[in-house]
């Protein structure tokens, strides 16, 4: 995608399973274009998501991406901003 734009993982079966959390947020990751971003919101029950998602997106897409916690939503949820570098 060649935008920043944002993914909403934090509701439905989201919240119950982070394996379909994970690969959805790789999935966007893989969409979003070389120097741009995607926000990736996950859910509150899941907690901060360095403690399940940042980690697994860093060792999985290396040094082409750079992710940022930028803050927890109103409504729970948290967001986490994934640039793709290159």
């Amino acid at each position: 995608m060649e935008r920043n734009w944002s993914v909403s993982l934090e509701h439905g079966e989201y919240a119950n399973n982070i394996e379909l959390l994970i690969n959805d947020a790789m999935a966007a990751v893989s969409q979003t274009s070389k120097g741009f971003y995607v926000n990736i919101v996950t859910p509150a029950r899941l907690g901060h998501p360095d403690g399940y998602l940042t980690d697994v997106l860093q060792l999985h897409f290396g040094n082409t991406i750079d992710a940022q916690f930028i803050d927890q939503c109103g409504c729970g949820g948290y967001v986490l901003r994934v640039w793709k570098s290159k």
